[in-house]
């Protein structure tokens, strides 16, 4: 159970799904957003590993993290023994459980050795090219058929959970009823263990496309652009003050005594 104080665990979440408890998520890159999820009393917290460090585990505070491992090459991540000793670092530094969409045998070897594992399912963007690209996944029985099979193949290895991305509502139901995993829904409908959202589509300030399953609750967009017109204009007036002298003014400066500078001045017979 968790306490004022205490953190979310693995455990608590998975309470939590025994209870019918439904489960917040963000995803945050920023020390202000973590501790913002926090105050507002989220769940869980998704950070990538390139944004998470101990200064980000201590702002998210009582949520429980789940970090991103990098995908791949380009992660510098190859062979399960790469991914084991990048997760072991993450979890070191406070990780609770580890996103990772590799292959199911690096996945299996991270459960083997108590790596809190949350996997992907549905649409997988760094695999979407084998399910048609960035558009539903499971709208056919055959489709569904997949993405249960896949989700089974998690379980028996001993996964936590799975993201569960954009898939039909009543297809996410049936999965979610039926797996011991926590489903972390993006798109999947109302009956996901968690409804998962990106802290800038929440926010309103998304760059570039927005998804369909996103909700707004405020314009930062507009309050961001209010505050880059502001800084240019504060720039400008500083660029103003320096080309007329009004900066720097007499308290910007260290002072000294005239006998000091005479006494300098001397000593350096000018």
């Amino acid at each position: 159970m968790v306490t004022k104080n205490s953190r979310f665990t693995v455990a608590d979440i998975r309470s939590m799904k025994s209870r019918g408890q439904k489960i917040s998520m963000l995803y945050v890159t920023s020390l202000e957003e973590a501790a913002a999820a926090d105050a507002a009393g989220v769940n869980m917290l998704s950070i990538e590993g390139r944004f998470f460090s101990p200064e980000m585990r201590e702002a998210a505070g009582r949520c429980l993290v789940q970090v991103g491992l990098p995908y791949g090459p380009a992660g510098n991540l190859v062979t399960a023994e790469d991914y084991l000793k990048t997760a072991y670092n993450f979890m070191r530094i406070g990780g609770d459980c580890l996103y990772c969409a590799a292959s199911l045998d690096i996945q299996k070897t991270l459960c083997d050795n108590a790596v809190p594992v949350i996997a992907h399912v549905g649409l997988i963007p760094s695999q979407c090219t084998w399910t048609g690209g960035f558009k539903a996944v499971g709208r056919t029985a055959e489709s569904a058929r997949m993405v249960w099979d896949h989700v089974k193949r998690l379980e028996s290895i001993g996964c936590f959970g799975a993201e569960l991305e954009v898939v039909p509502d009543r297809v996410a139901e049936l999965i979610t009823k039926n797996t011991p995993m926590i489903m972390l829904g993006m798109g999947a409908g109302p009956h996901a263990d968690a409804q998962y959202l990106f802290s800038e589509d929440v926010l309103g300030h998304t760059a570039g496309h927005r998804p369909r399953h996103a909700k707004t609750y405020r314009n930062f967009s507009a309050e961001y652009g209010r505050l880059q017109r502001e800084r240019i204009a504060a720039y400008r007036e500083f660029i103003a003050d320096i080309q007329t002298g009004a900066y720097p003014e007499p308290q910007h400066v260290v002072a000294i005594a005239d006998d000091e500078l005479a006494a300098f001045s001397a000593a350096l017979g000018l």
